[in-house]
Parts: C-alpha cells; structure tokens; sequence
C-alpha cells in the first residue's frame, strides 16, 4: 500500500507526513509501524474535523490550531468560500501571512475572545462581514446566519483558548455541541 493511501488531501498533514516518513526511513524504522503512524493521525479530533453538514454548509472543527502557522493550512484548504471563526488568547500573532487567503477564500470572519483589536484592523477591510462575539454559541448562530449552501463554517482560532477555555480540546467540544444544536 503507497504513502498517500494514508495521508490526508490537506497540504499541511502531506508536508508533515513528508518529512515524517523521511526520518522514519533514516531511522531504519520498519514501514508497517509507517504505515500505522499515518492511519492513526488521518482523523484527529480538533483538527480539520467535520462536524456535521446542515443546510448544505460545512461546519469544521480545527480547534488544535493554536497558532496563525496552523490556521494558515486549514484556510489553504479550503476548498469553499468560508465563514471562519478565529480569536482566543492572541500571543502576539501576526496575521498578515493571512491576507491572501483571506481575500480569496473567507466571506466573513467572526472574532471570539475580549481582545480582538489586532484581528479587527488586520481584517477589517478585507471581507465584507467581521463580527465580534465573546460566546460560542453565539460565534456558531453568526455563522449560521451568514453562510449559505454550498459554504463552509470553520473555527480555526489561531490563538490559544486559555481566554475563555480550559484548553483547544474544550473549545473544540462546545463548538461541536454548538453546531449540533443548531
């Protein structure tokens, strides 16, 4: 069985996996232990999850990207316009790697957390809806009501979750929870 029966069709779980099975192969490490490597990270939970599909709209739960690096691939993956809901304990972030995908993939953004300053004046003017939201469940009804068929919903935080959550996995499950009791 080849490596990419095992690799997602993200670019960044392909880059990772990449360079994972180059130091296996220095290390002499045997390809069937490879070959589990790959099938036990092809569905980790928080990252590039779907949720549930309602409406015709896809909501993604990418809850584990903590940092602009990680919300960089969920964005480039995307592969519908998107209402992306991003923001928490913002470690002095430089979104402006950003822009490109923004302006190419993003219809809205929707900012959770108390302090989005940074986020409003990078992104402000870039997509025609930005909202600020300090609750979840409400982050997840503004995407609701701004996404239609055929679009994606994904919550890709680029900031720790320590702002409002006890970690990325809670903030992960109440999206999740939010999502479903749509």
């Amino acid at each position: 069985m080849s490596l990419t029966a095992f690799v997602s069709k993200q670019n960044f779980t392909t880059k990772n996996a990449m360079a994972s099975r180059t130091m296996q192969e220095l290390l002499k490490v045997r390809k069937q232990t490879i070959r589990d490597s790959f099938s036990l990270s092809e569905n980790d939970e928080h990252r590039l999850e779907n949720v549930l599909k309602i409406n015709g709209v896809q909501y993604i739960n990418d809850s584990k990207a903590v940092n602009v690096n990680a919300t960089y691939y969920a964005l480039e993956s995307m592969e519908h316009q998107t209402v992306w809901i991003v923001g928490g304990l913002d470690k002095g972030n430089d979104y402006h790697s950003l822009l490109p995908l923004v302006r190419e993939k993003v219809k809205a953004i929707i900012c959770l957390g108390e302090h989005n300053f940074k986020l409003l004046e990078t992104f402000e003017n870039v997509v025609e809806y930005i909202i600020e939201t300090t609750d979840l469940d409400e982050a997840v009804q503004f995407a609701y009501r701004l996404s239609e068929k055929g679009d994606s919903v994904l919550l890709s935080p680029a900031c720790a979750s320590h702002d409002q959550f006890e970690d990325y996995q809670e903030r992960g499950w109440l999206f999740k929870r939010a999502v479903r009791n749509l």
